[in-house]
């Protein structure tokens, strides 16, 4: 079975269509600058150059038929027949308590996403859009909703809620969800097969750092706390995100600067975290650069953002009573020697230690980079996000 894997932002739609026998990537791309002036379209397929294609794409049925109609191309595609793509797995951001696994679409489900999109007004109505084209574009093909969400949602109450009156998390679903479910996911699945020990044996911290970052507790196989909160604002420093900060602060700017609450929002989720504190980029490279060419902001922020990662992890082990592996996954776990050294520096207590020379990988290949005597293994674990949810729409298509 081909399956093709959607994940819709506002202006954008990434793709990757999977041969499920083998579980090989077939092709891979993404639509962007929807609805503006020369939408583009970028296309690799196995094999084959990547191909890059501008046009005016007005809207996300148009960017489906356009990702449809390159899968069937002579000279670009990977199929023959629109018939050849068997189910459709989405990427949803938010399935609030309502999802607890993933989802075959139907008008009920639909009827629930739509009730959902107000715990995730910036994610889920673009999730709900790439549904729809995706059923009017692929009629024939099922369609399976996978949660960002469902990772966490075992995490057992004294650890979602929050410290506001119950009233109000009973009448809004206020509390902790947790984001990157798929990434946690995978990486403590394959953190398990490299130790080779079920999940079920195990205490795995596992950190998905990207310009969204994210740590999870993951105990016999079950995430039992998760950085990230009610929306994906808290927990750790992020590219533009400000992470964990006393809430009365922003009433504090608000009040100061006469902020309105789109303008607050703005400024916590798109002009704070690294990019706020150093003043040079969200992109990690580029502050580690300036971090080591002595500017004084750059360093701060590096330091600010590994010093949140090493509370999370030490506070973890101690909510695991242990801890047997810590996973780095994501663009800037896989690939930042030096995040990964300053978060592991001194966690010897811990029985966390790197070896220098083996921590110097930046390749996407799975490694263990800790030191033969550390009691607790370090594992570079490059994420796959898209094979989860093609493995768990293959999983609910075959179970109908």
């Amino acid at each position: 079975m081909n399956i093709l894997v959607i994940n819709c932002g506002s202006s954008s739609v990434k793709y990757q269509l999977i041969d499920m026998d083998g579980e090989r990537q077939l092709a891979k791309g993404m639509v962007s600058r929807i609805g503006m002036s020369a939408s583009v379209l970028t296309h690799k397929a196995a094999e084959k150059e990547e191909v890059k294609i501008t046009r005016e794409i007005l809207d996300h049925i148009q960017a489906i038929e356009q990702v449809v109609a390159i899968l069937l191309s002579p000279n670009h595609g990977v199929i023959h027949d629109v018939n050849e793509i068997g189910a459709v797995g989405h990427r949803v951001v938010h399935g609030g308590e309502h999802f607890t696994d993933s989802a075959v679409i139907d008008d009920s489900v639909m009827r629930e996403l739509r009730n959902l999109i107000e715990l995730a007004p910036l994610h889920n109505p673009h999730n709900i859009r790439g549904i729809v084209a995706c059923q009017r574009t692929l009629p024939d093909a099922r369609q399976v909703a996978v949660f960002d969400t469902a990772m966490h949602a075992k995490m057992p109450p004294y650890a979602y809620i929050y410290g506001i009156p119950y009233i109000l998390y009973k009448r809004y679903q206020i509390r902790r969800y947790g984001f990157h479910g798929m990434s946690h996911y995978y990486v403590s699945q394959r953190a398990a097969a490299m130790m080779g020990k079920d999940r079920s044996e195990l205490k795995i911290i596992t950190c998905h750092l990207g310009n969204g970052a994210s740590v999870a507790a993951i105990d016999s196989g079950t995430s039992i706390d998760t950085s990230m909160g009610f929306t994906p604002l808290e927990g750790l420093l992020m590219g533009t995100r400000c992470g964990d900060m006393d809430p009365a602060i922003i009433l504090h700017i608000m009040s100061r600067e006469e902020l309105t609450l789109h303008e607050a929002n703005t400024l916590m989720n798109k002009h704070s975290g690294v990019a706020g504190i150093s003043g040079v980029s969200s992109d990690m490279r580029e502050v580690i650069q300036a971090s080591n060419e002595g500017n004084p902001t750059a360093k701060l922020a590096l330091d600010t953002y590994c010093y949140r990662i090493k509370k999370y992890i030490g506070a973890y082990a101690a909510a695991m009573n242990g801890v047997d592996c810590v996973v780095f996954t994501g663009g800037v776990g896989e690939n930042s020697v030096n995040v990964r050294r300053i978060v592991c520096d001194k966690m010897d207590y811990l029985g966390l230690k790197l070896d220098l020379d083996l921590n110097k990988t930046t390749r996407a290949t799975e490694t263990d980079v800790a030191a033969s005597d550390a009691t607790v293994r370090a594992l570079v674990i490059p994420t796959n996000e898209e094979l989860v949810i093609a493995r768990d729409t293959k999983r609910l298509i075959d179970g109908d």
